[in-house]
């Protein structure tokens, strides 16, 4: 379901217009730190507990917490890269949290991969998209998934960075996450075509969709570009950015998806500010602004409401892929509402996907980008849901104030963590603090090597 939303999600954006511009107007720095909120430093340091206390002695993250959940591999890579978050935090010894991450990258490298049905964990080097949290091996019949791979190992190149000391615990999970990432074949996932595709699975190959048009796959083309070993050719930046749509949308121009989630993942790990693709450059602006503006519209589409979903507000607003309270539909205050489960929500100039439901991660993971609308809404969603929202490990994942029901008076507010959801709020907010992730990642020589052969050039990388 979830990847099934994901896709629909990434069709609206097909299509490309011309130049909008070419002067190179770019932010030069992160938000002030005098815009900085105490309550950040709350919702962050429970954020990062949901990691240190629900993730089993495996290290195989749950996909959704406290619901009976496998794990989730793209969950592991928020995981690990909020393991040295933890540590910086002081919520957890460097010592404990290199053990739990070289524990982590150990396993996942002795996980059976062949291309067999049963008893396997993944394939080439890619994990499938959910797999058991204590033996490793893949639940439901899932997919093979390139973009929760891609997550996974970007939290591995995360450590692989920071844990840069010459103790034998450092050393082995450099050693392990060079491994996991130069093992992928990135070229197998193409499959013969110029895109990698978004899934395989042995019952019936690949799937026909490719990772093409801007979304949250940027920091998978990334990888695929910076690989010493299975390096996708030049060119795949190219065709991924071919079909986009640069459109005005609530008074500002931008490349659109509707959302939030696709503007954020990239941005958990690299820094976009200052370095600009030709696309960008002749645009003025960098990715980092392209965000910003979508977050903005986000927010300012929900001021407007235009279905008249109860609850919104200029500080009540965030649509994303999230939990929902199901596919039902009944009457609300004289109105028949159509309400969704799991679903990509979002609000693009092409493309609606509305059915009154707010996730917090989509003003958590967007908080670095615009944290004067951000900061206010995060806020505000404490006393949401007659306050069940606002939990022990920050916020529950979503909340629908129209679903109003004799069980639900204040509204459905989702019983759930999910742990891609956490991730960038976790993530987003020590970005803000101090750039600590971006910092990092930016002493990484494979995502610079994939920055580079994608055309970027300016800021940061030439320095």
């Amino acid at each position: 379901m979830r990847a099934l939303a994901r896709a629909l999600a990434v069709v609206v954006l097909t299509g490309l217009l011309s130049c909008a511009g070419s002067e190179n107007v770019v932010p030069e720095a992160a938000p002030s730190v005098e815009r900085w909120d105490p309550f950040l430093d709350t919702l962050q340091e429970q954020t990062l507990r949901f990691f240190l206390e629900t993730t089993p002695p495996t290290g195989l993250a749950y996909d959704r917490y406290p619901s009976p959940s496998p794990s989730s591999i793209g969950a592991v890579g928020f995981a690990l890269t909020c393991y040295p978050i933890a540590v910086e935090r002081g919520l957890i010894g460097r010592e404990e949290a290199a053990r739990l991450v070289q524990k982590t990258l150990r396993l996942l490298l002795d996980l059976p991969q062949h291309e067999g049905t049963t008893n396997v964990s993944g394939y080439k080097g890619f994990f499938y998209h959910f797999i058991d949290v204590q033996d490793g091996t893949r639940v439901w019949t899932c997919e093979l998934s390139t973009i929760d791979t891609g997550l996974m190992l970007m939290g591995a190149l995360f450590c692989q960075t920071y844990f840069d000391r010459d103790d034998p615990v450092e050393q082995d999970l450099r050693h392990l996450a060079d491994t996991l990432y130069r093992r992928t074949d990135w070229n197998w996932a193409r499959d013969g075509s110029p895109g990698i595709s978004h899934s395989w699975r042995p019952e019936r190959g690949f799937n026909v969709t490719r990772w093409r048009g801007y979304d949250e796959s940027a920091f998978l083309i990334i990888l695929a570009l910076g690989s010493p070993t299975h390096p996708v050719p030049d060119g795949m930046w190219e065709y991924w950015l071919e079909p986009v749509k640069w459109a005005e949308y609530y008074g500002d121009e931008f490349i659109s998806f509707g959302p939030l989630f696709g503007h954020q993942y990239s941005f958990c790990w690299i820094d976009f500010r200052t370095i600009q693709d030709p696309y960008m450059r002749a645009r003025g602006i960098d990715y980092f602004e392209n965000s910003r503006r979508a977050t903005l519209s986000n927010r300012a589409y929900a001021i407007e409401n235009p279905e008249g979903w109860i609850g919104y507000a200029d500080s009540v607003w965030g649509l994303t892929a999230c939990d929902g309270p199901g596919d039902t539909a009944f009457v609300v205050e004289g109105r028949t509402r159509q309400f969704l489960g799991y679903s990509a929500r979002g609000a693009s100039f092409d493309w609606v996907n509305d059915d009154g439901t707010i996730a917090p991660t989509a003003a958590g993971g967007s908080v670095a980008f615009a944290p004067e609308v951000c900061i206010p809404a995060l806020k505000s969603l404490r006393s949401l849901g007659g306050g069940l929202l606002w939990r022990e490990y920050g916020f529950a994942d979503a909340y629908n104030a129209t679903f109003r029901t004799p069980a639900t008076p204040h509204g459905w507010v989702d019983r759930d963590y999910l742990g891609i959801d956490q991730g960038p709020i976790a993530i987003m907010i020590e970005n803000l603090r101090n750039g600590f992730v971006w910092d990092v990642v930016k002493k990484n020589p494979y995502i610079v090597r994939g920055l580079r052969r994608a055309g970027f050039t300016g800021g940061w990388l030439d320095e």
